[in-house]
């Protein structure tokens, strides 16, 4: 059996659409959607629309909770700062009720038990916590720590939007109360002084906004093996579609969002084209050098632009070649 693995697409349909055309090519037994669908690209309504008519396995990631907890007791505190938080006024403006319907009846997580495979576990972070996220070089303790209490050997995760292929596992010591011959009353040989937990941990990757300095959109493909080919029963493909981003780009600055958004969005566009961190780098370097990166946007941003020279370093990549104000 094999499954396609998706995630992250936040409203990329140009992306998205290439995917989908690979998959039309792969011809995988079912597609399994890791959550974001939307937010930051303006095409989400689209994405949505065309989700929601097929039959895969789609969980919620932490932008669609952006957009389902705004106005309520869960929203963010401060979200309602229409400099801050232009674009998720954007997005929900461009997102009609039916569609926020839609992502609100969606599941935080999945278990799946196709016949005749191993177990797998699907969270945008992990079960629970949709903003716990993992990387192909993080050490190995630190993710354990995170996953050590889930009980499948396949776990697919997102939300970092680079790919991840790790085996992990974990010595665990055997509990002195349990009873070595076992409920049956037979001796167990493996019911020494400890044992080992394994886990096969995925991430296939962002569609829509990948950040490996790799522009192409990013999925995975699993396959079903015997556990002796690897553990967990799932190998993985990874894969990367190049398409064109200049629709995507352009759509920015034609939806309004690029206005509408300020900064952020600007700092989102600039992801888009450089398929770097830039979000995180703006914080980091607000953090490091004083500057409050949310309560004083505007004037963090110019000053992080002024030094760093990071616009400049954009325009350079951009396929539309826009000098941004």
């Amino acid at each position: 059996m094999r499954l396609a693995v998706l995630a992250d697409i936040h409203g990329n349909l140009p992306a998205f659409q290439a995917v989908l055309a690979e998959l039309e090519r792969i011809q995988p037994d079912f597609v399994l959607l890791d959550g974001d669908l939307i937010n930051p690209v303006p095409f989400n309504g689209a994405i949505i629309d065309y989700v929601r008519k097929t039959d895969w396995a789609v969980v919620r990631g932490n932008h669609e909770f952006y957009l389902l907890d705004y106005g309520s007791e869960r929203a963010i505190p401060g979200s309602d700062d229409p400099v801050r938080w232009g674009s998720l006024h954007w997005l929900i403006r461009n997102v009609t009720t039916e569609q926020a319907h839609y992502l609100a009846s969606l599941p935080d997580e999945r278990t799946f038990y196709f016949p005749g495979t191993q177990p797998i576990r699907m969270a945008h972070g992990v079960p629970g916590r949709n903003r716990v996220g993992f990387y192909q070089q993080m050490p190995a303790e630190k993710i354990v720590l995170e996953i050590r209490d889930i009980a499948q050997h396949t776990i697919i995760s997102a939300h970092t939007h680079v790919q991840v292929d790790r085996q992990l596992s974990l010595s665990v010591a055997s509990d002195p109360q349990t009873n070595p011959h076992g409920e049956d009353g037979h001796f167990r040989a493996d019911s020494g002084p400890a044992r080992k937990e394994y886990w096969h941990l995925l991430n296939p990757g962002s569609v829509g906004l990948p950040l490996e300095k790799d522009t192409r959109a990013a999925f995975a493909v699993l396959e079903s093996v015997p556990e002796s080919v690897e553990a967990g029963g799932w190998r993985v493909e990874q894969h990367r579609v190049a398409y064109d981003r200049r629709p995507a780009l352009e759509a920015f600055y034609s939806s309004g969002l690029l206005e509408a958004g300020g900064p952020i969005a600007t700092i989102f566009y600039w992801e888009l084209v450089t398929a770097e961190p830039e979000i995180v780098d703006y914080y980091r370097w607000c953090h490091s050098h004083g500057h409050d990166a949310d309560g004083d946007l505007r004037g963090a941003f110019a000053a992080y632009v002024q030094a760093t020279g990071r616009d400049q370093y954009v325009y350079q990549r951009d396929p539309l070649g826009i000098q941004m104000p």
